[in-house]
């Protein structure tokens, strides 16, 4: 786009790193649009998780209607197979009530399922998901990886060691099925959108002051309860490789309620690892995302829509372009 649209896409998606200001871009055109806010994050869809994420504060979701934040227990292990179709559900709901979806998120890979399809792998018996995620415990990352490089030495070469999530995802598929999940992901599922018919914008704030934002937003959720969340989060003695025990600041919180690390420490750690984090969401982003509208704040996304006013909380706009640095 070279000039602000005048007419509201079939759907509009908003991509970013943490702490970007993508959710107040999503919020305030949802205001501008008639829009419905759906939510593409992995860990905001559980509900013992509203300070750590970063969850919409109320007085937010009562301004437009959001969906799929906070709707799933930290218990589960919720997966992009559930989320598309959860997300293909709000979709649905918002175009019926002549809303425009708004989906926004730093989870890539709900993205890509959603443009492109899921690849039809058969439910795995929850006694091989067991299985494996004791494994995951037993042998630690480095065992698990091994285990993988023997079984599937095709899909090892696609993951990194530590990424144990999906290399345990990787491990029950080969088990479960006997045929890898590179072999499964070869056959995609029907795209929820096409492509060409919706919008789409990375949030993309220069490094120093995205890594100042991350560090602002962690100190803030301290003060607002982040401890006490997972203390209680801590209190119902889940399993360790659950996704939501993974969310970032919860290992470090519970190192500090453990009394094995100070607050300062705790703090420390979790705003290195969100920093790294979100390094990592940019290299995805320009990898898969290169063809995408690349916005520098939330400002600036609104104002691909004709709206310029300055959003709380984000720098002034500098102008849209297109593609990543």
């Amino acid at each position: 786009m070279t000039a602000a649209q005048t007419t509201p896409p079939q759907a509009i998606l908003i991509a970013g790193p943490t702490a970007s200001g993508k959710s107040a871009a999503a919020l305030a055109l949802a205001k501008h649009l008639g829009g419905t806010v759906i939510n593409a994050d992995s860990m905001q869809v559980y509900r013992e998780l509203s300070v750590l994420t970063a969850r919409p504060e109320p007085a937010e979701m009562a301004m437009v209607p959001h969906r799929l934040y906070g709707t799933v227990s930290a218990a589960e292990a919720y997966s992009v197979g559930r989320w598309l179709e959860d997300a293909a559900a709000s979709i649905a709901e918002a175009k019926r009530e002549g809303r425009v979806p708004i989906l926004v998120g730093g989870t890539g890979l709900y993205f890509k399922a959603l443009l492109e399809g899921l690849s039809p792998v058969p439910d795995i018996p929850s006694e091989t998901r067991m299985f494996w995620r004791e494994q995951s415990e037993s042998l630690g990352a480095e065992g698990l990886y091994r285990a993988l490089q023997s079984r599937d030495p095709v899909m090892a070469a696609r993951l990194r060691p530590s990424d144990t999530q999906r290399v345990v995802r990787a491990l029950e598929v080969i088990e479960a099925t006997g045929v890898s999940l590179a072999d499964w992901q070869e056959t995609a599922g029907a795209p929820v959108l096409r492509s060409e018919a919706v919008s789409k914008l990375v949030v993309a704030p220069e490094r120093e002051p995205l890594y100042a934002a991350i560090d602002a937003r962690f100190d803030r959720m301290v003060e607002e309860g982040a401890v006490e969340e997972v203390r209680a989060l801590v209190a119902l003695h889940l399993d360790p490789g659950l996704p939501a025990m993974r969310a970032h600041g919860v290992r470090e919180l519970a190192a500090l309620l453990a009394g094995t690390v100070t607050l300062e420490e705790a703090v420390t750690k979790a705003k290195t690892e969100s920093r790294r984090y979100a390094k990592r969401q940019m290299t995805w982003l320009k990898r898969f995302m290169a063809d995408w509208e690349w916005v520098p704040d939330a400002a600036a996304a609104v104002a691909v829509y004709g709206k310029s006013d300055r959003i709380a909380g984000s720098t002034e706009a500098a102008g849209h372009r297109v593609g990543p640095r």
